[in-house]
């Protein structure tokens, strides 16, 4: 099909050039050029092709001339990306003196000059040269405020000037909201600089723009959105505003433990235990969490005859938490059931050691009125947050602590057993 189509194509245009060939024949057409005493004619077809030649000689000279110029901009352009490429290579490498001198010089090449100032900021802050930095930002600013205005936030940020760098990430985002050109890293940086000076409100705003514009991946996203909730929820000044705090949460935001127990930690200092109480109940039987189960024992003294039964309940089908122990500890030392506590704290020494545990044990062996004990086990857990060895308690008369029905059983977050993993079927 195509073939006949291009078969009747050729045709046609032959049709056509035989006929306007033909009409031209009859009337080549007349042209007159009359310059003083100077006269040309010809026809109007030979002026036509000799206007043509005449452009394209004109183009072939006017490229001549301009082959120096252009031979230059290329090899100016081909050692711009050579200085920025090795510019770039040094700051990776942590040659920053190197970095900064290859980058200044390509930032004089027009269209490497913004990143090439961009990437000399971060050499000079590198190296120190806080108001070389502050120069190279200034010049970027012109061309790419946006860009300019995020990293020089970064770069008060990781001087640790959060104050200094809020308002003018705040700006930043303001202005991306009002239309203009700007970073979608600034709302991110927004919020960790509201978080360190304690701005939760400007942190849950920004909070809302990093999501909204998707650009950290899902699990990133995540941990920025637990760590700001969290802070928000404990930074809460009175129970109104922890309650519609936590009731403007979604469903899978009130789910992550952590944010569970920065709502109940806060509840408890403001006096709603029950509520905070109820709540890591729930996020306990929505999926088990060793964060929740540890502040579970650290609500006070409410309810601890309650709190203890239902902890001690868990324990079957949690006999390896280490933070169940601690938990149970703990609530048996606000119970002064000393005998208890020291059973539950030991067995989650022998699975899991941690400060908190022999602090607890120390805690335990005050209430009993070992003065020894208590004292070893508290300098055991300076030695534990220290990563230091730990030392035996005096009181070796106890002998080892069996712990093979919790070493062997093991269970999953909804409480099935599982078999042992050395555990082979056998064949007959």
């Amino acid at each position: 099909m195509k073939m006949w189509t291009m078969v009747f194509v050729l045709l046609a245009v032959a049709c056509a050039a035989a006929l306007g060939w033909q009409e031209l024949a009859l009337d080549p057409g007349y042209v007159l050029v009359r310059l003083g005493g100077t006269r040309i004619e010809t026809t109007l077809w030979f002026a036509i092709a000799a206007l043509l030649l005449l452009w394209g000689l004109l183009s072939v000279v006017w490229r001549l001339l301009r082959w120096p110029l252009r031979a230059w901009s290329h090899r100016a352009q081909r050692r711009g990306r050579e200085r920025i490429a090795a510019g770039l290579t040094a700051l990776a490498e942590g040659r920053y003196a190197r970095a900064l001198r290859e980058l200044e010089r390509a930032s004089h090449q027009t269209g490497l000059r913004v990143p090439a100032l961009l990437a000399a900021a971060r050499a000079a802050h590198e190296r120190g040269e806080t108001e070389r930095a502050d120069r190279a930002l200034d010049e970027a600013a012109a061309s790419a405020p946006a860009a300019a205005l995020a990293l020089r936030g970064r770069l008060l940020l990781e001087l640790g000037k959060a104050d200094a760098a809020l308002p003018l990430l705040k700006s930043a985002v303001r202005a991306e909201r009002g239309g203009d050109a700007s970073s979608p890293g600034a709302a991110r940086l927004l919020a960790e600089a509201a978080l360190a000076v304690g701005d939760h409100a400007a942190a849950l705003d920004a909070l809302d723009v990093v999501g909204r514009d998707r650009q950290l991946a899902e699990d990133a996203f995540a941990a920025l959105q637990t760590r700001v909730l969290a802070a928000a929820l404990a930074g809460a000044p009175a129970a109104e505003n922890l309650n519609a705090l936590w009731s403007s949460l979604s469903r899978s935001q009130r789910a992550v433990p952590e944010v569970v127990v920065a709502y109940a930690r806060r509840a408890a200092g403001l006096g709603l235990t029950l509520a905070a109480l109820d709540e890591i109940e729930s996020s306990l039987r929505r999926g088990w969490s060793e964060t929740a189960i540890r502040a579970y024992g650290e609500l006070g003294e409410a309810e601890v005859d309650t709190r203890l039964r239902r902890a001690e309940g868990w324990l079957a089908a949690q006999p390896n938490s280490a933070g169940l122990l601690l938990c149970l500890g703990r609530l048996c030392n606000q119970s002064k059931v000393w005998g208890k506590a020291r059973e539950y704290l030991e067995r989650g020494l022998a699975i899991a050691p941690s400060a908190a545990l022999w602090e607890a044990l120390g805690e335990c062996c005050t209430g009993q009125e070992r003065a020894a004990d208590a004292a070893c086990c508290f300098r055991n857990a300076l030695r534990a947050a220290r990563g230091e060895p730990t030392e035996a308690l005096a009181d070796a008369v106890r002998g080892p602590l069996n712990t093979r029905a919790s070493a062997v059983e093991e269970r999953s977050e909804h409480g099935v057993p599982r078999l042992p993993a050395s555990a082979s079927p056998r064949r007959g």
